[in-house]
């Protein structure tokens, strides 16, 4: 889905740049995606499994998703490094064409700037502006107290609750909290 740069102030008076990604993106989003991994547990992947992005594969995923009528996939860039991404996939189904679903991340050097505040207000302005959209819903993992923060604050609720839908390298079980908001 194409969506014009937006750029934007953050708390330490930077500017940040939400963006679609462009194919120079493609090793910088592989670079974040690598160390986002890394970084918390409240993630799904772990570094070693983002192997399997090459920069072939993520050129092809930023096409596709520039072309998709479905996905809203941005990426936010401070000082020319990326530092998050958001990723609005809304339903083609008829079923469940009303439905959309949100995933966020965020380096950890650039929380408490308001980037995923703004990043979550932007996917749910372009849920909006499709006209069907009735609910939004994401999934969050039990004990990332910051994103439920979050989420609670962009009005979203808990609905439900996956048991035991991870398991970290040091044995520990993590559920996962589903969250929606209404349109």
């Amino acid at each position: 889905m194409h969506y014009e740069p937006v750029e934007f102030k953050l708390r330490d008076g930077r500017t940040a740049i939400l963006k679609n990604p462009e194919e120079q993106d493609a090793q910088g989003l592989i670079d974040y995606l690598v160390k986002s991994s890394g970084e918390t547990d409240f993630v799904i992947r772990y570094p070693e499994e983002c192997e399997r992005y090459t920069l072939e594969s993520e050129i092809k995923l930023i096409a596709e998703m520039k072309e998709s009528e479905n996905d809203a996939f941005l990426t936010c860039t401070v000082d020319g490094k990326v530092a998050g991404n958001c990723h609005l996939m809304m339903n083609d189904r008829m079923k469940m064409h009303h439905r959309a679903f949100v995933a966020i991340a965020l380096l950890q050097e650039f929380w408490n700037l308001g980037i995923g505040s703004f990043m979550f207000s932007e996917m749910l302005r372009i849920a909006k502006e499709r006209g069907d959209i009735e609910q939004v819903e994401l999934e969050v993992v039990d004990g990332n107290e910051r994103g439920i923060a979050l989420y609670k604050k962009m009005g979203f609720v808990e609905y439900g609750r996956r048991p035991n839908a991870m398991h970290t390298k040091d044995g520990r079980s993590l559920d996962e909290i589903l969250m929606m908001r209404k349109l």
